[in-house]
């Protein structure tokens, strides 16, 4: 386990790692009374007493933390978590906890507490926190090896239905923070080119939730770089926003609403139910007002007879969209209730309840994710390749330009899918890296 800023050439960009920073902040919580969740902490003894040590723990630093965390607890204990975890993901290494961010890129939530740096350092100095992280990080690098089979299971998978692999150069990580005391609230956030989702270390790994934050790091490139011709679909949320229990988040933002039904339409895919309780699943979706994700399956249904990786088909799968013919579509609860039979909507229910929509981060994803600075900075990247491609024209008369290769329909094992990634821009550099999967 190493420090979440360092970097490392190396990485795979997945990794699975515990770390200091969440885990002071998860010790000024215990110091402060927060009701975490002591259920995961079974197999971590030493955790467990350290627990028991900060609630009794007495100091002005101490106090000053327990008066700030009053002054700022939410009334939703998950909510507060969330707003805590997503401070401790974009800080650097104790004992200052300096940002790692500019001030103008910290999340909304972080903002709101961002003098939390002072506090938490003061506290971290009181409490002694790096002599009790030597004696619980044996504790925790056991929770982090059970974690990392169900991780490389989710990769695998997940990148063999889009024939990806996934090549380090591009500057993109996703990280698996194992923090025991967050018990099933688990936390996903995205800075920049850096995903991270924060888990317990309960017996019942959270596949649903880490499976869909990383489809969030494979596809989310893919909406961006093709945003003119994605928002040429964009009546389609007309419909999907009647639905009242569409998150806000969504309603007036088609890039991030069609990202999210693209995530879970992947995700159903690789699920493999029955037919059943698949078109069960996307009735219960098209209430939500997530009616894109039947749109998408079936362009899915297409992908899965081809052959180039998802990076190179979503043109394809984008023009396949017939906006015309789903806006004369019923996409009403009772015509699904029909077809899907009496059972379908105790199936959808129970289908929707295994989605990672549980995620404690601004509902589902769409908030903490900056889409309109990403795609300036797209934009900014392809006037720079176009440059540069007139640039090399102009040294080479009669050059063609330069097009990617079609990916082969088979997951090479011995080789990176250069390809399957090549232009997919990045907007932020790598924040920091880990034991890798």
């Amino acid at each position: 386990m190493r420090d979440q800023s360092a970097a490392d050439s190396t990485e795979t960009g997945v990794n699975v790692e515990a770390s200091p920073q969440i885990f002071s902040t998860m010790c000024a919580l215990d110091a402060a009374g927060f009701d975490a969740d002591e259920s995961t902490l079974a197999e971590m003894p030493s955790r467990l007493a350290l627990r028991g040590e900060l609630l009794k723990l007495q100091g002005p630093a101490t106090e000053t933390l327990r008066q700030y965390y009053r002054d700022h607890a939410l009334a939703d204990p998950g909510e507060t978590l969330s707003r805590y975890i997503a401070f401790a993901l974009v800080v650097g290494s104790p004992p200052r906890f300096p940002f790692l961010l500019d001030h103008d890129l910290l999340p909304p939530d972080v903002l709101v507490i961002e003098d939390f740096e002072e506090v938490l350092a003061n506290f971290y100095r009181e409490a002694h926190l790096d002599l009790r992280w030597i004696n619980v990080k044996p504790e925790y690098g056991r929770a982090v090896e059970r974690s990392q089979s169900p991780v490389r299971k989710i990769v695998t998978v997940c990148n063999g239905y889009l024939r990806e692999i996934y090549n380090p150069k591009y500057g993109h990580s996703f990280t698996v923070y194992v923090e025991p005391l967050v018990g099933n609230r688990a936390n996903f956030r995205n800075n920049g080119n850096h995903y991270a989702i924060v888990i317990g270390a309960g017996p019942q790994f959270p596949t649903d939730d880490v499976r869909h934050a990383y489809l969030h790091f494979m596809l989310d490139p893919l909406p961006l770089k093709y945003r003119d011709a994605l928002m040429r679909k964009s009546g389609l949320l007309n419909i999907g926003a009647r639905a009242p229990r569409l998150p806000a988040e969504y309603k007036n933002d088609f890039i991030a609403y069609a990202d999210e039904c693209f995530v879970k339409s992947v995700e159903l895919r690789i699920r493999h139910l029955t037919p059943e309780k698949h078109e069960a699943t996307l009735a219960e979706n098209d209430r939500t007002g997530f009616i894109m994700v039947r749109v998408f399956d079936v362009q899915l249904q297409k992908f899965e007879k081809a052959e180039p990786a998802m990076s190179l088909y979503f043109p394809d799968l984008i023009d396949g969209i017939d906006v015309a013919a789903e806006q004369k579509h019923d996409h009403s609860a009772d015509n699904h209730n029909r077809r899907s039979g009496g059972d379908a909507r105790r199936a959808g229910e129970d289908g929707a309840r295994r989605q990672p929509e549980r995620l404690a981060v601004g509902r589902v994803f769409g908030v903490q994710r900056d889409l309109h600075l990403a795609a300036q900075h797209l934009e900014h990247r392809r006037a720079i390749d176009e440059s540069q491609r007139e640039n090399r024209h102009h040294q080479m008369p009669g050059a063609r330009p330069e097009r990617a290769p079609i990916a082969d329909s088979r997951v090479d094992k011995n080789r990176s899918r250069d390809e399957g990634w090549r232009g997919i821009e990045d907007s932020e550099p790598t924040l920091r890296a880990g034991q890798q999967v």
